[in-house]
């Protein structure tokens, strides 16, 4: 199992934060840095653009996978997300991968003036825009006519480095739609936080879809974003606990708070050996790469703790 960064980019992210935290990535061997899209998920801060944060992810590293955990289809026209992808697919000579969802968080939407349609229509508008999307990857000239997005005769140039198969992550955790979604179109499907017996009905239920639609269950990458407590001793797990508890305004003990955000299956807690024997459960049930949400911009102690210490328990 690969293990990777997960950056909340609308939480005080900064420019000079933001090229630390790839260089250090990069430096540690970390495969992985995603960022989310949001313009903010609560309190208005500092939140980069995502898109042109992915232009300095392209130049500031080499070595590096990164991408959007996720695009909600409600922001940008998918001919916009379609273009920009493309182009920094080239930049970063395939290391981009395009993460897309429905969109969730109706207070961002409103605060910008963006519509906030029902969750079927969102993902009425996600599955065809994945649909525009990859017509605009794809050979041209070609044409779109559906109900809420249209083409003409368009060849958007340049394409990404592998064309319509360039990497797309579908993120969701939704039997009725999103996992079928995830299955017909993404090279990666990537999910929330999931307890171990959760996640592994959920592969199941992946595997059966790839098997009824003639794919191999092995082509589709699993990953997932998760929230991490973990740490080499207890004093080390106390610490990092009461950072977070002040970022949640929780009082109390930091044992008391692990467990609860971790019985509801939100977060990762513990030290090393037991978090890595949990990820081996994980990996057995498909799993590929789980994405450690860093939480400290500042601070490189846990991207050096899990790249040095957990991450060779798990590989």
């Amino acid at each position: 199992m690969r293990i990777g960064l997960m950056i909340e980019g609308q939480a005080g992210l900064t420019w000079e934060r933001w090229r630390r935290i790839l260089r250090t990535a990069e430096a540690l061997g970390i495969p992985s840095v995603f960022r989310s899209d949001h313009y903010h998920t609560g309190r208005q801060t500092n939140a980069l653009e995502a898109y042109l944060s992915f232009v300095m992810a392209a130049e500031e590293t080499n070595n590096l996978r990164f991408g959007s955990l996720v695009t909600p289809m409600t922001f940008r026209s998918p001919v916009d997300v379609g273009r920009m992808a493309a182009q920094i697919s080239q930049l970063s000579r395939g290391r981009f991968v395009l993460g897309l969802g429905a969109g969730d968080i109706p207070a961002e939407h409103e605060t910008y003036g963006i519509n906030f349609p029902s969750v079927g229509e969102r993902i009425d508008r996600l599955e065809e825009g994945i649909e525009v999307i990859r017509t605009l990857w794809g050979p041209g000239p070609a044409s779109h006519e559906g109900k809420y997005y249209k083409l003409h005769e368009v060849d958007c140039l340049p394409k990404p480095t592998e064309g319509i198969d360039s990497p797309m992550l579908i993120g969701g955790n939704g039997e009725k739609r999103m996992l079928p979604m995830a299955v017909k179109y993404g090279s990666e499907w990537n999910c929330m936080p999931l307890p171990i017996d959760v996640y592994k009905r959920k592969a199941q239920v992946v595997n059966r879809l790839c098997e009824e639609s003639g794919r191999d269950p092995q082509g589709l990458q699993r990953s997932m974003m998760s929230f991490g407590l973990v740490a080499h001793n207890p004093h080390m797990l106390d610490r990092i606990t009461r950072r977070q508890m002040r970022a949640y305004g929780a009082t109390g003990s930091p044992a008391a708070f692990r467990e609860k955000f971790s019985s509801r299956g939100h977060f990762i807690c513990g030290l090393t050996n037991e978090v890595a024997d949990l990820l081996h459960q994980y990996a057995e049930a498909g799993l590929d790469e789980i994405e450690f949400e860093q939480f400290n911009f500042d601070s490189d102690e846990i991207p050096a703790y899990l790249a040095q210490e957990l991450a060779p328990l798990v590989v």
